[in-house]
């Protein structure tokens, strides 16, 4: 990625909180990088250089700021330059797939070759795949230094560390000293209930009572409590099972997640899956400058500033539930998601005080059962079981590493599945910013109603000035269907106070 040095001067000198992760800024002559919002006195111009990403920057020699931490920044976007391998191979990496496996083995998983997965990298990031994955490990152990509790030893696995020894090495080379003097005394808050309580950062805006409006009808009653300042769920990892719970930080740039789990080398996943339901490392300005150039989109984005696109927990879970809200409202397919949780998933062992009673049904157990059993027409039902079959025997598989068009094609492939369940899931499961389910009759309703399009044809070319941000676009319009279905509502309910007043008056 080529970064323009008088924009980022520019940020640099102003300390502007929407380029913060978009570029480091390495000081000559400390030999320190910081984030474009670090409080320390600007350097002189002359004794700076500004890097794509942390990883350039660490690469180059420099070690992290202690003071504005860059272990706290957003982050570098994952779909940051054009480059959809990299945004995938960003994703198979933030999931562990160099932890233990070579970048021959990455490259081979996004259909390239290592030499050129090695290119794309240095062009957009400015580092290779293994210095990504090494400095996120590193930030990440620094996170959970300042704050969790955990021992040295349970930080240096968390953070993908093979071992003690190699964690405190990589910290003295990085940091110039070992990791306990690094370590901020931390107290337990007496009102936490979980194992860990973290902050995960984002750029402003981000638009919290748009993704809890969108996330709450869509709650799974028993796995998924979703209420104006939280959202809650329980979680199952490797055979273990806990809870998370997220929280907004009034007038602050993170979200609060706590986790309830027993494994500690589980946190790191369970924060990048938490990451993508709320869509964290999106750059709304980006976004909303694109898509604004649309002018009967605009007004929608103008509207809605940092609307995200609502991730999932798990994909499996998504494309069940998007089979479950196949002709059907929100409220029914929530309600019939309810039904097969009850049906075929395992009770929870933690979570239940916060109304947390199952896991989520895994593949196999549906694929062994009678989904239609739960109130559904027999064809969807076997729809479901087919889905499940599909992907515990293989045939379907939820890589990040696919694009929406791969997906698709192993999806529809099963009966009862369609573009739209294929669209929506590469929405939702693989956060894929360019996917759109135009025949989505909420789109559709948006659409004509804003004089965009009359049809799914004519919405998917008008569409295709939306591109990367298709995805984004498709969340406003239904932001927009589901204001306007509000205030219809608000305003049947307020004629109907006043006709029965009337009522009263003259009866």
């Amino acid at each position: 990625m080529r970064l323009d040095p008088e924009v980022c001067e520019r940020a640099r000198l102003a300390r502007d909180a929407r380029f913060d992760g978009r570029f480091f800024i390495a000081v000559l002559t400390t030999g320190i990088y910081c984030r474009p919002i670090c409080p320390v006195r600007p350097p002189k111009p002359q004794n700076v250089r500004f890097y794509p990403s942390a990883a350039a920057a660490a690469e180059a020699g420099f070690r992290p700021c202690l003071r504005c931490r860059p272990e706290a920044s957003p982050g570098t976007p994952a779909w940051l330059g054009t480059a959809a391998t990299v945004s995938r191979a960003l994703r198979l990496i933030a999931d562990g797939a160099l932890d233990d496996s070579s970048v021959e083995a990455l490259a081979a998983r996004l259909g390239v070759g290592a030499r050129h997965l090695t290119r794309l990298f240095q062009r957009h990031l400015g580092a290779s795949p293994l210095a990504v994955a090494k400095n996120r490990r590193l930030l990440f152990a620094k996170t959970l230094l300042n704050e969790t509790e955990l021992s040295m030893a349970q930080v240096a696995l968390a953070a993908g560390f093979g071992s003690i020894r190699r964690f405190n090495a990589v910290f003295r080379e990085t940091y110039g000293s070992p990791p306990g003097k690094l370590r901020k005394t931390k107290r337990r808050s007496s009102e936490r209930k979980g194992d860990f309580l973290l902050r995960l950062p984002f750029r402003p805006p981000f638009d919290w009572q748009g993704i809890v409006d969108f996330l709450a009808p869509r709650a799974i009653p028993g796995v998924e409590r979703v209420e104006a300042d939280l959202y809650a769920r329980s979680i199952a990892l490797d055979g273990r099972s806990g809870w998370i719970v997220v929280r907004p930080l009034p007038g602050q740039s993170y979200l609060e997640l706590e986790i309830d789990f027993p494994e500690p080398q589980a946190l790191y996943r369970i924060v990048e899956r938490v990451r993508r339901i709320f869509d964290l490392g999106a750059d709304p300005a980006q976004i909303a400058a694109q898509l604004s150039l649309d002018a009967k989109l605009a007004p929608l984005v103008e509207a809605n500033p940092g609307l995200r696109l609502p991730g999932a927990w798990d994909c499996f879970e998504l494309a069940v539930r998007a089979v479950l809200g196949q002709q059907v409202t929100v409220k029914g397919a929530s309600t019939l998601a309810g039904r097969l949780v009850q049906a075929f998933g395992e009770p929870a062992s933690r979570g239940v005080d916060l109304g947390l009673t199952h896991l989520f049904p895994t593949e196999s157990a549906m694929a062994a059962g009678e989904p239609a059993q739960i109130g559904m027409p027999r064809a969807r039902g076997e729809a479901l079981r087919g889905l499940a079959a599909a992907v515990r025997d293989g045939r379907v598989v939820f890589d990040t590493a696919l694009g929406v068009e791969p997906l698709e094609t192993q999806l529809t492939a099963l009966p009862g599945l369609g573009s739209w369940t294929a669209q929506y899931v590469a929405m939702r499961a693989l956060n894929e910013p360019d996917a759109f389910p135009a025949s989505d009759l909420g789109l559709l309703r948006a659409a004509e109603r804003l004089g965009i399009a009359a049809n799914a044809r004519e919405l998917a070319t008008q569409a295709e000035s939306w591109r990367p941000w298709r995805a984004y676009a498709a969340m406003h319009l239904w932001r927009s269907e589901a204001q306007d279905n509000a205030q219809a509502k608000t305003k049947r309910k307020t004629r109907s106070r006043k006709e029965e007043h009337v009522l009263q008056l003259h009866g």
